[in-house]
Formats: structure tokens, sequence, C-alpha cells
């Protein structure tokens, strides 16, 4: 070239195609600028000379003006053009400073000179409840209190005396922001002494000792539909944490956790219980009345009852969450056997059994040998 410098093909230095567009194009250089920045290669004179590379090339490459001009002719058609060759200038080109933003956000953790300052929703919170499975059953509602930080109406969230209450920033002298060098490269940081307000509290608020907030209940009343399970989350939206610099609040996550029953288990919509009844009613068949959700609900077992035997009562299980229809009820028969015989009994049971016939066959152990209850 005329300035006697052999520079590089800009495409094969950011390793893209020549078609790529201007997201591939920025990709690919803070790819290689977060590689190459010499603050995490610190004395590798060729990590610096890439570093450089790639900005040239980016800045020639992202601008469109640029980018035709040297598709057209090569390094040749940018003489003399400000940001090519050996004038190259990152501040000539605009979309530098947003590469530069997410780079040094790696770099220092933070969003650069910009992203302090931007408007940050407040945090979201978590309130954990537990209500009673005849509550999950039907539905309620729920009065709660909870613990949160709101803005301190004394110091209107800056958290010093209205009067005499603050300093200028002696990093920043008030600006907020400070330069940050690397070689060519200047980019305005956020004042991490002030925290980009460009002051510095020299008299705490009496109310919120310096915080800028205070704590407090805020007394909420919650709807909770039936159907609901341990587990189940409930948001309420702008019901969090206030923001800190004006932004919205956070929402509030509800989550149940549902109280077991004394009677009914329940699995996904179905309810399941078990009914206790003796030898001579499995027998002969009769009828139960169970205390449902619904009301009393007469049970009819068919003669002949066998341990273990479910009954499928259809629409008496759990009511689907924001939905129509409910689950179903599983009654499971079990067959009790005395321990204990008074003469009347076992005389009738000893007529029984010459009735009977039996096999002599081993029998497999069953219910009758694992479940003990008095004889009704």
């Amino acid at each position: 070239m005329a300035d006697g410098v052999v520079r590089a093909e800009y495409y094969s230095v950011l390793g893209v195609e020549r078609t790529a567009d201007d997201g591939v194009l920025k990709t690919a250089y803070r790819k290689l600028a977060m590689q190459y920045h010499p603050d995490r290669n610190p004395g590798d004179a060729t990590a610096e000379e890439r570093f450089k590379e790639a900005a040239e090339a980016y800045s020639v490459l992202s601008d469109p003006q640029k980018r035709a001009a040297y598709d057209r002719y090569g390094h040749a058609g940018l003489q003399g053009a400000a940001g090519g060759g050996a004038g190259f200038d990152p501040s000539a080109f605009g979309d530098f400073q947003d590469v530069f933003g997410d780079l040094f956000e790696g770099f220092f953790g933070s969003n650069g000179g910009r992203g302090r300052n931007r408007v940050r929703r407040g945090e979201d919170v978590r309130y954990d409840l537990e209500i009673n499975f005849e509550d999950a059953m039907h539905g309620t509602a729920v009065d709660i209190a909870v613990p949160r930080l709101d803005v301190c109406k004394t110091c209107e969230g800056t958290g010093a005396e209205k009067v005499d209450g603050f300093t200028t920033c002696p990093t920043c002298r008030g600006k907020g922001e400070v330069l940050f060098s690397q070689g060519f490269i200047s980019v305005r940081q956020t004042c991490t002494t002030c925290g980009g307000r460009g002051k510095m509290i020299r008299r705490a608020c009496k109310e919120c000792k310096g915080q800028g907030r205070t704590r407090s209940d805020r007394r909420l009343k919650v709807n909770i539909p039936a159907g609901v399970d341990t587990g189940t989350q409930m948001r309420l939206s702008a019901e969090g944490q206030p923001s800190i610099n004006g932004g919205p609040p956070g929402d509030l996550y509800v989550v149940l956790r549902v109280a077991d029953h004394a009677i009914f288990e329940r699995q996904e919509n179905d309810l399941h219980c078990t009914v206790a009844i003796n030898m001579a009613q499995a027998a002969l068949g009769t009828e139960v009345e169970l205390e449902t959700f619904d009301g009393v609900e007469t049970i009819k077992i068919a003669e002949g009852a066998q341990p273990g035997q479910q009954l499928r009562i259809r629409g008496r299980g759990v009511p689907r969450v924001n939905s129509s229809g409910r689950g179903d009820l599983y009654v499971h028969i079990e067959v009790g056997v005395p321990e204990k015989l008074s003469k009347e009994q076992r005389r009738l049971l000893e007529q029984l059994r010459e009735t009977l016939p039996a096999d002599g066959k081993a029998q497999e152990r069953g219910i009758f040998d694992r479940v003990k209850d008095y004889f009704m």
C-alpha cells in the first residue's frame, strides 16, 4: 500500500464471510475484543496487535460507505477516510460504543457508564402460605401481611436529610462518571464512589438511617381458587419490592402448601379414602354413609365384597383449577377381622365354618391377616 503498511484482509480478521450482515459482524468483533483485550493479556504484544486489527476491521465494515469502498477497491479505497488505515479513530463510528459497553460489562461486572443509572424493576418477593385441605377443595380468600421495603417518605428515597444532606463526590467532582482509558480507547464509566449520582450523603436521614427505604408490612387479600395443590404459585403483579430508582415494582409470588387430610388422600385430581367393614357386611353387602366435601354420601357395597376392592364415585374429586370438571373419588374396602370373639360369636362362626367348603390347599396370606378391626 502507499503508506508501506501491509494490512490483513478485514473479513479474514473477523472470521466472517463477505456477505455477513451487521449482527454477524458485531458478534464476531465482540468475541475477538473479549479474547484479545490488553486487560486480559497484559504484556502480550501479539494479543494487543490482534485487538487493534479487529477494532480497525470492524470500524470499516460496520460503516456502510467505508464497507462499500473497501469491497470495491480494497484498502486503497480507504485512503484518507476517517477511521480507516493509519488514521483509525474508534469514535468515528457509532456502533463502537455499543460493542464496548458490552465488553466492559464483562470486564467490570457492570453495564459501563450508562447502565448503572438505568431504571430498574423492583425485586420479586416469595411468600409461603399454608392452607387446610378443605380450603384447597372449595377455594378461599386469605389476608396476608407481606414484609417489604418502601421508599422513605421523609427523604423520598435519597437517604439524606433534605437540608445540607449531600456533598459533592470527590472522585467524579459531581459529574457522576469517570473517564477510563486503555491505549487508544477511552470509555466513560459510572463513578463507583457515588454510584453515578455525583454526590454523597453528608447527613443520613434519621428515619431510614441513610438506606432510603423503610420496612413495613403490606396487607393483601389473596383469592385462592378451588383445586390448588402444594407447590401452586399465585402471582400478584406489582406487589413485590418497590424499585430503588423510580422503576416499576416487582411481583409477589404466593407459594401454597396444602395440609394433609385425616381421611382423604389426593392423587392429582382424584381423592382416595378407605372404608372399614366387618366380615358379615362384606359377605352380605351393606350401605355405609361417608362424609365427603359435598355432604354425606351413601356408599352401597355389594355382597361378597373382597378386601382391597375399590368403588369409584365420579365427579366427587378435586376441582380442576381455572377449568371445569372434577376428578373422581375412590373408596377402598377394608375388611376387619376381630381379634377376640364372644362365646355367641364363636358359636355362630363355627356353625358357618361347617357349611363352607374347604379344599385343604395352602392359601396366600391376605388382608385378613394384616388388618385388625373389631367385629361389628
